[in-house]
C-alpha cells in the first residue's frame, strides 16, 4: 500500500499536469491511477472531480466502464453503494489493463471500504451499524473473490487441458 505522503504526490502530481497533448507514459497512466485509488479522502475526491469530466483524461485511455456493485444488490437495504462500486470498478479494470492488477488489488479494494464508510457515515444508530456490516461483507467479498473469473467455468478449463 502508498502511503499517504506519497497518494498525496501522486494526487498533486495528477492534478498538476495539464492535460497531455501526446500519448501518456505508462509512469504517467500508473500515478494516476494511484492517486484515484486510494482509501483516503483526497482521493476519492480526486477520482470522482475525474469521473464527472472523463473527457479530460481521454489522453490516459482510462476505462470509465461500470456494471456497478456486479452480482450485488447496488442498494442494499436502501445503502446507495453505487459510487463505491464505481470507483473500484475503475481500479480493477485500469490496473488490469496495464497489467498492474495484483500489486494494487489490496488498495484498490481498501479504497472501496473506505467509499462506503464514507456512505455509512451518513447514518446513526442501528441504520449505520447495519449499513457498516453491509460494507465490511462487500469488502470481504472483493478482498477474497474480487479480479477471479467467475464467468469462466472450471470444467472448460479442464477440457481445454491435454490429456496426459
Amino acid at each position: 500500500m502508498v502511503g499517504r505522503s506519497a497518494a498525496a504526490l501522486a494526487l498533486i502530481g495528477v492534478l498538476a499536469w495539464p492535460a497531455p497533448a501526446h500519448a501518456v507514459t505508462l509512469e504517467q497512466r500508473l500515478a494516476a491511477l494511484s492517486a484515484f485509488t486510494q482509501p483516503t479522502a483526497s482521493s476519492a475526491a480526486a477520482w470522482y472531480g475525474a469521473w464527472a469530466d472523463p473527457g479530460s483524461w481521454t489522453d490516459y485511455g482510462f476505462d470509465w466502464s461500470t456494471d456497478l456493485c456486479s452480482r450485488s444488490p447496488d442498494r442494499p437495504l436502501g445503502y446507495d453503494f453505487r459510487m463505491p462500486c464505481a470507483r473500484h470498478d475503475f481500479g480493477y479494470r485500469n490496473y488490469k489493463a496495464v497489467k498492474h492488477f495484483p500489486a494494487n488489488k489490496a488498495h484498490v479494494d481498501e479504497a472501496f471500504l473506505y467509499d462506503m464508510n464514507q456512505v455509512c457515515a451518513g447514518y446513526g444508530g442501528a441504520r449505520k451499524l447495519a449499513c457498516d456490516r453491509l460494507a465490511w461483507s462487500y469488502y470481504q467479498a472483493v478482498h477474497r473473490l474480487g479480479g477471479l473469473d467467475l464467468k469462466a467455468d472450471p470444467a472448460d478449463e479442464l477440457a481445454a487441458e491435454p490429456a496426459a
